[in-house]
C-alpha cells in the first residue's frame, strides 16, 4: 500500500461524494434550493418528490455512479487493490455525499452512494456479489409492501452487516458493512421521528390501498 496515493485517492473519493447533485439539478432545472422543498435532504428520492421522476432518476444514477468510480477508476488508477485501502476509499466517498465540503457539510442520506461503493466492490469482491443481491431484494420488498423509502433503506442497511458477519466475510469489509450501516441510520434520524409518529410519507402503489 502507497500512503501517499492512498491519501490522494481517499480526497478524490471525497470530492466526488461531495458534488451535490440533487442540488445542482434543483438550481438548474428550477431555480430552487431543493434543501428549501419537499423533505430538504439532498437525496434521489427527494428529487423524485421536488423535481419529477425524470430529474430524480438521473440523481439517482448519478448519486450512484459518485461510489462507484472511486472504488473502481481511482483506486484501479493508484494501484489500490488491497481490502483496506478500498473500504477506506468506499467510506470517504459516502462521507462526502453525506457531508459535502460543497454546501456547508450537510449533504445527503448516503443510500444511493453507499449502493454505489457496494457495487464498485462487489466488481472486486465476488463475496460481496450475494449479499448485495440479498440487500437489494430486501429493500424492494420492505419498499413495495410497506411504500416507505427510509423504512426500507434502514432496514437494508441494518441486514448488510449481519449477513457480512454471518457469512465470515474479510475483516475489512465487515467493518465497511457496520459503519455504512450507522451512517445511513445516523442521517435517517427525522424519518425515524417521522415513521414513530406516522407522520412519513410513503409511495402510494395500486395494488395497494391507502389505510
Amino acid at each position: 500500500m502507497n500512503l501517499l496515493f492512498l491519501v490522494i485517492s481517499v480526497v478524490l473519493a471525497y470530492l466526488i461524494g461531495s458534488i451535490p447533485v440533487a442540488y445542482i439539478f434543483g438550481r438548474v432545472l428550477k431555480g430552487i434550493d431543493i434543501r428549501e422543498h419537499g423533505s430538504g435532504n439532498m437525496g434521489a428520492t427527494n428529487a423524485f418528490r421536488v423535481l419529477g421522476k425524470g430529474p430524480g432518476i438521473i440523481v439517482l444514477i448519478l448519486d450512484i455512479i459518485k461510489g462507484i468510480i472511486p472504488v473502481t477508476l481511482i483506486a484501479n488508477a493508484f494501484g489500490l487493490t488491497d481490502a483496506w485501502s478500498l473500504v477506506t476509499i468506499a467510506v470517504a466517498a459516502v462521507v462526502g455525499h453525506n457531508w459535502t465540503v460543497f454546501l456547508g457539510f450537510k449533504g445527503g442520506k448516503g443510500m444511493a452512494t453507499s449502493l454505489g461503493v457496494l457495487i464498485g466492490l462487489a466488481i472486486q469482491f465476488q463475496v460481496l456479489r450475494f449479499i448485495l443481491l440479498w440487500v437489494l431484494a430486501t429493500w424492494l420488498a420492505i419498499f413495495l409492501l410497506s411504500g416507505f423509502v427510509s423504512l426500507a433503506s434502514m432496514i437494508a442497511a441494518i441486514l448488510f452487516p449481519i449477513l457480512m458477519v454471518a457469512h465470515l466475510e474479510p475483516l475489512p469489509l465487515i467493518l465497511m458493512s457496520i459503519v455504512l450501516c450507522v451512517f445511513i441510520i445516523f442521517r435517517h434520524r427525522s424519518n425515524i421521528k417521522r415513521l414513530a409518529k406516522g407522520q412519513e410519507s410513503r409511495v402510494s402503489f395500486p395494488f395497494r390501498k391507502r389505510p
